[in-house]
């Protein structure tokens, strides 16, 4: 397990979580700033999620808030986690729909990126598409897969993840758009995924397992669905054997410089 310097915060007796002010105003200042960025850029369906979550502006929400309209449109939930959590316990989340989300905000000073998943990437980044059918059930079909698949079978399975769920893009009849909620939690990536700088293709399950990518960069690669349905229609085709083809073809060079030693 990597380090980490955040302590996801407890809930009391009641499921209460007592953040303090400051955290509110960091959570203020990034919903504010970045409902603002994804105007246009977002794809309908997190959109309408936005929508049905109906989050709080001047405050962090509480997971029951979130659990009530995800529990009403999907039958997913959300599960308090600490901030950074193995492979093993996401499957095991994912595949019983608990979609987990570590209960402390990145501090003032790591406004613009955070390596970790705090909060506002969880809830403002992910749970809006969990109100929507096909992408709740891709993800869930993904994390039964992920529990019952190898240690080499699952690097490629977090390839196919970090490619759709967390940095996906989108054909709409209205141009494309974003629905990965790596991008939509990230002022920068919003503006930068839609430019002519990063290469776009055409979203290919096998291509995307085989793509390496760096957790600490803008992406030099989107991959590009034709539509939310993708989602659900891959969530009944066989991953895994795609999973072994991927394997046995191997990985594409990257298209990023090596990180530089510590």
């Amino acid at each position: 397990m990597k380090h980490t310097q955040y302590v996801a915060r407890e809930p009391d007796a009641q499921g209460f979580i007592d953040y303090p002010q400051q955290d509110h105003a960091v959570w203020n200042t990034l919903i504010t700033r970045q409902l603002k960025v994804i105007e246009g850029r977002a794809c309908q369906e997190y959109l309408d999620g936005i929508d049905l979550l109906g989050l709080p502006h001047d405050r962090i929400p509480q997971l029951g808030e979130i659990n009530k309209v995800l529990g009403a449109t999907t039958g997913w939930q959300v599960a308090r986690v600490p901030a950074l959590i193995p492979f093993q316990t996401f499957f095991e989340l994912l595949a019983s729909k608990r979609f987990p989300v570590a209960t402390f905000i990145r501090t003032a000073e790591e406004l613009d990126y955070l390596q970790e998943p705090d909060i506002f990437h969880e809830i403002f980044g992910h749970c809006p598409l969990l109100t929507n059918p096909w992408f709740a059930e891709f993800t869930h079909t993904y994390g039964k897969l992920g529990l019952a698949a190898s240690k080499e079978q699952r690097v490629f399975l977090a390839r196919l993840y970090w490619m759709t769920i967390e940095f996906g893009l989108m054909e709409t009849p209205q141009g494309r758009k974003i629905y990965g909620g790596g991008i939509l939690s990230s002022p920068k990536e919003t503006v930068y995924s839609l430019s002519g700088e990063p290469e776009h293709q055409a979203f290919d399950p096998i291509e995307a397992m085989r793509t390496p990518y760096r957790i600490d960069i803008l992406q030099p690669l989107y991959f590009v669905l034709p539509n939310m349905k993708r989602l659900f229609d891959l969530a009944h085709e066989d991953i895994m054997g795609m999973v072994r083809q991927a394997s046995q073809l191997g990985l594409h060079a990257p298209k990023f410089p090596p990180k530089a030693a510590a």
